[in-house]
């Protein structure tokens, strides 16, 4: 990680998350024959919009970062690292299993978050991204 940038708190990473998981039910109840694919576009591309900030990460002054540059999160780098939350999301439809499937992907995602140093979860590993403080 770059020295002049501080890893972002669990707690502001959680609620920039629920911002994101908030704009994609509007979506979905907004706009009923495409919100749900719209919803899950957005959610693969969000860290790539505004320089490495999805909305609630926006909101909240949090960004990704490349933590081999640090520069700021692209859009590859952001469907790499949404890539295993979007894949259990796309399953939620199914009743039953795809929303045992989702909330275990972000229960393990979250406990990922916890138990590492940095605060990495499996998306970031996978994309050599991690969140900081903007």
């Amino acid at each position: 990680m770059p020295e002049d940038m501080r890893k972002a708190s669990l707690l502001l990473r959680v609620i920039a998350k629920a911002i994101d998981f908030i704009v994609i039910a509007i979506a979905v109840k907004l706009i009923p024959q495409v919100g749900y694919l719209s919803g899950l576009l957005y959610l693969v591309i969000s860290d790539g919009l505004f320089d490495g900030r999805s909305l609630g990460k926006k909101v909240l002054r949090l960004r990704v970062v490349s933590v081999a540059t640090g520069k700021p999160g692209s859009f590859k780098d952001s469907v790499i690292r949404n890539a295993t939350i979007a894949a259990a999301l796309m399953l939620f439809k199914i009743p039953l299993f795809g929303w045992l499937l989702l909330i275990a992907v972000l229960v393990l995602e979250f406990l990922l978050m916890l138990g590492n140093e940095d605060g990495l979860r499996l998306g970031d590993d996978l994309a050599n991204t991690m969140v900081v403080e903007d």
